[in-house]
């Protein structure tokens, strides 16, 4: 073994506008609330659909297949290794939570399939975690060929360990708060966002047990350290491993130890927030109140170091109380592998992906105003691939213009340091008249967003919180203009967050108009979110909770009746999750019938595909890639006159009937056939998509002679207009 190669049996194994006939929103019956209480619905068979659960770990597969791709640079495998990890922690402290939940309180046959599930998900984990370690392992060889090395403890020399022994005194150790446990006093709460040392002293006459948190929230995981005299090369030792190499520091003053022995352990918890009723409490109290609770809510993993002394496991499990629906996990030497979404970019630039610039849109790099431009045409932004900057400056623009008298926006997801914002607040300093819808209960940015929140509001613009039960999840911007004797609205209709940050990572499509009906129904949206006793009537876009689902229905009842009719149908659906049961029931209806179905599904999909009798006339492929597939895409072929749709809403229950989601027809020609393009070009993808077939085996697509990877050659069309020769029309 080299002497700056890891140990590798000791690592971590766990690791023109035409409108289309109106659908108008569906007004409820007389005294009836919009907002239905959700229910867990009897289990479907099994040979009809995917478990959600099942076929989102069949996703992450599809991520980790990427990890392990040596065709794949070798930082970005090291990412997508933090990229699995990550989302493992929230599948279960989201999805693990909500069976665990059903299985403690559903009733028998019902409890009996959600153990079941819990017993399948367990056992697919623990494959994909011991997956997880072969793939490190490889990783790790392939960065030792770079000179890039991650060593442990045991691997210093005498210079890297006095190196070592500094920084440790010098910066770590400040940090640190180690807890002596005893059965008098409660165990500390340990954040599921953290990992810890179960730590065993022994000390002259006994044993005693401590815990101590690794600062990964204050501190680089990863620390960069000295090579060995004379060789060359970049050497990196994890923080845990310089804590380990100075364990007896961190209790020097307090008792004389003979040995410390110290193991990672993490817990996850359930991610579910429990929203007080309280009258006289505010949402933003009540959702930060719940953010409290969260950090102390019951825990539904426990993954430890494999090595660890039965003794100090089993004092852990006991005073954890972990019940039998908790998934206790044996692992390696190291966990929250998430963090290697954040491992350093360094050695050659061939190492990580070769990068894509972003592509000018020659509609928006005039020197007229923006408005002017989007007036002349609808103009249809795609993210990374066009810069996000002309969002930004739209609203910057908007913000200064005198002619500008009002900006509505909706929020979900919002940058830490938010160009969108600090563009609102210029705004309002110049007399706009600003309204922010911003969700609190986005998952896992509640915080952020509340902070936000809390700036906006000092700054006078007007923030309007989420209907209770009803996420506003759609992605808006309503701005109108005095032109002449009328207002005029200019209107953003999108896909994904107005977000820098991930804008540059996902793909989506934001839609700009000056389509006049369409920006009314923009408007009407932020109205039914302010004044909720109110039931716009909508001419174009289709909202959740109340016409979503009909409109989409409507639309596959009208293939079905062209099919039906001998008339050639077809639909195709691009989209993150595909797991509403009654959509599903209605596609495999369109498929008995005859029309041909084209899905392509980043995530869930729990549509069994290419099923004799049920499903064989629906195709279902996933892209997983450099860039996360991020937009949903609605095209119906509609008897040879196509209709195209952008949306904020997944296929799912949730967004269909508990969430302000909004459908858009995209009208314009030119759009239409960009938009065709798009996704022809994702269909012919031979590198980077995988069938996912009656059983969801993630087999990678047949090249059949072309190669062609989608991502790329999108840029590529977008950048130059030019196609692959096999898709020229």
């Amino acid at each position: 073994m080299m002497s700056n190669e890891i140990d590798m049996t000791s690592l971590l194994s766990a690791p023109a506008n035409t409108a289309i006939a109106a659908r108008p929103l569906q007004k409820p019956a007389a005294g009836k609330s919009t907002q239905r209480k959700r229910t867990h619905k009897k289990y479907r068979d099994a040979s009809m659909v995917v478990p959600k659960e099942l076929s989102w770990l069949s996703f992450n597969e599809r991520v980790l297949q990427e990890a392990s791709d040596t065709t794949v640079p070798t930082i970005a495998r090291v990412h997508y290794l933090g990229i699995f990890s990550n989302n493992m922690d929230e599948f279960f402290r989201i999805r693990v939570a909500e069976v665990r939940r059903l299985a403690t309180f559903a009733k028998h046959p019902e409890q009996e399939h959600y153990k079941q599930l819990l017993e399948q998900i367990q056992g697919r984990v623990i494959k994909q975690q011991r997956r997880f370690a072969e793939i490190y392992f490889d990783v790790l060889k392939d960065l030792r060929k770079h000179k890039i090395y991650l060593i442990d403890e045991h691997q210093l020399d005498e210079d890297q360990a006095a190196y070592v022994r500094r920084y440790f005194e010098n910066t770590i150790e400040p940090e640190l708060e180690p807890i002596l446990l005893d059965d008098t006093h409660p165990l500390p709460e340990l954040a599921d966002a953290s990992i810890h040392f179960a730590i065993k002293l022994h000390c002259e006459q006994h044993i005693r047990y401590s815990l101590l948190e690794i600062p990964t929230d204050k501190l680089s995981r990863f620390v960069r350290i000295p090579p060995r005299r004379g060789q060359r090369g970049v050497v990196f030792i994890v923080l845990e491993n310089i804590i380990r190499f100075c364990l007896p520091q961190v209790f020097r003053s307090v008792f004389p130890i003979e040995h410390a022995e110290a193991y990672i352990i993490k817990l996850t918890r359930d991610a579910e927030l429990e929203l007080d009723e309280g009258i006289t409490q505010s949402l933003m109290d009540r959702i930060s109140s719940s953010i409290k609770r969260r950090r102390k809510a019951d825990p539904v993993r426990f993954v430890y170091d494999n090595q660890i002394p039965e003794d100090l496991l089993g004092y852990l499990t006991r005073r954890l109380n972990l019940g039998r629906y908790d998934s206790l996990i044996p692992g390696g030497r190291y966990h929250n592998s998430k963090d290697f979404i954040d491992f350093p970019k360094v050695g050659p630039a061939a190492l990580d992906f070769r990068p894509l610039p972003e592509i000018p849109l020659a509609e928006l790099e005039t020197d007229q105003n923006i408005f002017a431009s989007i007036q002349k045409q609808d103009i249809l932004l795609y993210y990374p691939y066009h810069p996000f900057k002309y969002i930004i400056e739209f609203l910057k623009t908007a913000a200064i213009d005198p002619a500008v008298k009002s900006i509505d926006i909706s929020l979900y997801r919002i940058a830490q340091q938010s160009h969108i914002v600090d563009a609102l607040i210029t705004a309002v300093r110049n007399h706009k008249k600003v309204t922010a819808v911003i969700e609190l209960q986005a998952r896992f940015d509640e915080e952020a967003n509340i902070s936000c929140a809390k700036r906006m509001t000092e700054a006078g613009i007007n923030v309007i919180f989420s209907i209770p039960g009803l996420k506003v999840h759609c992605k808006l911007i309503s701005v109108a203009r005095h032109e002449g004797n009328r207002l005029h609205y200019y209107s953003h209709i999108g896909t994904g967050n107005f977000n820098e940050k991930t804008a540059g990572v996902y793909t989506d499509f934001s839609l700009l108009t000056h389509n006049q009906e369409i920006g009314a129904d923009v408007a009407n949206v932020f109205d039914f979110v302010e004044f909720t006793y109110r039931r716009p009537r909508y001419r174009h876009l289709f909202v959740s909770p109340n016409s979503n689902r009909n409109n989409l229905t409507a639309l596959i009842n009208d293939e079905i009746a062209a099919a039906s009719a001998g008339v050639p149908a077809g639909i195709t659906i691009k989209c993150n999750n595909l797991v509403d049961e009654r959509i599903i029931d209605k596609l495999y209806e369109a498929s008995q019938a005859g029309v041909t179905i084209r899905l392509i599904v980043r995530g869930m999909c729990a549509l069994r595909a290419g099923k004799k009798g049920l499903s064989e006339n629906i195709e279902a492929i996933s892209i997983v890639d450099r860039f996360l597939e991020h937009p949903r895409i609605f095209v119906f072929r509609n008897r040879g006159a196509p209709l195209y749709f952008i949306s904020s809403a997944d296929l799912m229950e949730r967004n269909l009937d508990f969430r302000v989601e909004v459908t858009c027809p995209v009208y314009a020609p030119q759009l239409q056939r960009q938009i065709q393009t798009i996704l022809d070009l994702q269909w012919a993808d031979s590198v980077k998509a995988r069938t996912l077939n009656y059983g969801q085996v993630n087999k990678m697509r047949a090249a059949k002679g072309i190669r062609l990877r989608s991502q790329e050659a999108i840029h590529r069309y977008l950048a130059t207009g030019k196609l692959p020769p096999h898709l020229k029309r």
